[in-house]
C-alpha cells in the first residue's frame, strides 16, 4: 500500500492522561514511517499537557480537514477554540465535555472515509454523559452510531487475546445475560474477527465457565452445563473450533491459555484481570464486528498520576499500530475475495 493509512486519534478526558500518551507516542519520528496520526483536540490544550509533562521539541502540524495531513508531522484538528481550563486528576463536566466533542468530530471523519481508522484516548464513562453520548463506554457508542448488529470487546496483546460475553454491566445482572445465543454471537464474532482481522486460518477458541469450577458438573450452578456447554456444541458444529468449559482460575494459572489463539470469559472482570496482569501495560482493547477499525489503550484515565510525566505510552501505541495492522488485513481480505487468483501473489507479499 503506497499512501500511509491517517490513524485518528480522539483525546478523551483533557484532565487525565489522554494528551500525555498520545505526545509520546508521537515524539519518535521513526513512528510516522507507518502511519499519519490526526489528533482530535485543541493546541492550545496539547500545549498545556506537553508543558505540564516537561516535554520539549513536540509541536503539531495545524490542518482543519484530515485531507490536509502532513504524512511526515503529528497533525492536530482544532475541533475547538475556546479557552479551556484544564484541572488535571479532577473529575469533571469539562473533562466530560470535550472529549465527546473530539469523539464526535473524529467518529464523523471516521464514517464518511477521510480516515482509515480510529485510536481512543481514555474517557470518564460518568462526566462523559450528555445529550448524543447516553451509553457505558465507546464500544456501546461506536455500535450504535454504525448500527452494527452486534460488537465484541476483545483485549489484544502478542500473549493473549480475551474477549468477553457480557461487558459494563453490574455483577448482579451478568448471570440472566448469559444465554446460548449470546455465547454463540460472541462466538461467531470472534471467530470471524480471527480469520480477517488476524488472519488466523483456524481459529482455536477457549471458553470460560461462568461458576467457580465451571459450575462442578451442576453443583456450583447449572448455567455451565445447561447454557455454556450446549453453545460450545452449536458452535462446533458451526465450524468454529471451540472448547471448554474452562474454570477461569485453573486456566489462566496453570497457563493453558497459550494453547488458544483467544479466550471467551463470560463477563468483564473474568477476562480483564488476567489479560491486564498478562499484558503488562501493553495490551490493546479492540471493538470487533464494527464496519470501522477503533482501538484504544487497556487503561483508563490516569486521574492519580495525571501532569506528572509518569504514564506509560506502550499499550496507547500498540493501540495505533493494532489499528493499522487489522486495516490493512482487512483491506486485503477485500482484495483476496474480490480476486480471488490473486491469493498467490498475495502470500508471496506477505512473506
Amino acid at each position: 500500500m503506497s499512501e500511509k493509512l491517517k490513524v485518528g486519534i480522539s483525546v478523551g478526558d483533557l484532565n487525565g492522561i489522554g494528551m500525555e500518551v498520545i505526545i509520546k507516542s508521537l515524539l519518535d519520528n521513526r513512528v510516522l514511517d507507518y502511519f499519519t496520526p490526526i489528533v482530535y483536540g485543541n493546541t492550545k490544550n496539547a500545549s498545556f499537557h506537553r508543558k505540564a509533562n516537561n516535554i520539549n521539541d513536540f509541536s503539531f502540524n495545524v490542518i482543519n480537514h484530515p485531507e490536509q495531513a502532513n504524512p511526515k508531522r503529528p497533525n492536530m484538528i482544532n475541533v475547538w477554540q475556546e479557552d479551556v481550563k484544564i484541572t488535571l486528576g479532577e473529575e469533571n463536566e469539562t473533562g466530560g465535555k470535550y472529549a465527546f466533542l473530539s469523539l464526535q468530530r473524529a467518529v464523523d471523519d471516521l464514517q464518511t472515509g477521510k480516515i482509515d481508522a480510529l485510536v481512543t484516548a481514555p474517557i470518564n464513562k460518568h462526566n462523559i454523559q450528555r445529550e448524543g453520548f447516553n451509553f457505558p463506554g465507546h464500544t456501546e457508542y461506536l455500535q450504535s452510531k454504525t448500527g452494527a448488529d452486534d460488537v465484541l470487546m476483545f483485549m489484544v496483546s502478542d500473549e493473549l487475546r480475551v474477549g468477553v460475553v457480557t461487558g459494563h454491566i453490574p455483577v448482579k445482572d451478568i448471570a440472566g445475560q448469559i444465554t446460548l445465543e449470546a455465547i454463540l454471537k460472541k462466538l461467531r464474532l470472534m471467530n470471524a474477527s480471527l480469520k480477517t482481522d488476524f488472519w488466523i486460518q483456524k481459529p482455536k477458541i477457549a471458553v470460560l465457565g461462568l461458576n467457580p469450577h465451571a459450575g462442578d458438573n451442576g453443583i456450583i450452578g447449572t448455567e455451565d452445563e445447561e447454557i455454556i456447554r450446549p453453545a460450545i456444541e452449536q458452535a462446533n458444529a458451526e465450524k468454529i473450533f471451540c472448547f471448554g468449559p474452562y474454570p477461569a482460575d485453573g486456566f489462566f494459572a496453570s497457563d493453558t491459555y497459550t494453547k488458544f489463539d483467544a479466550v471467551l470469559a463470560m463477563y468483564h472482570d473474568q477476562g480483564l484481570i488476567p489479560f491486564k496482569h498478562i499484558a503488562s501495560r501493553k495490551g490493546v482493547n479492540y471493538t470487533a464486528g464494527l464496519p470501522i477499525v477503533r482501538t484504544s489503550p487497556d487503561h483508563g484515565t490516569g486521574y492519580d498520576i495525571a501532569g506528572k510525566n509518569m504514564a506509560s505510552h506502550e499499550s496507547f501505541l500498540e493501540a495505533v499500530f493494532l489499528a493499522v495492522h487489522i486495516v490493512k488485513n482487512r483491506r486485503e481480505q477485500a482484495e483476496l475475495t474480490a480476486n480471488p487468483l490473486g491469493f498467490r501473489k498475495l502470500s508471496r507479499d506477505r512473506d
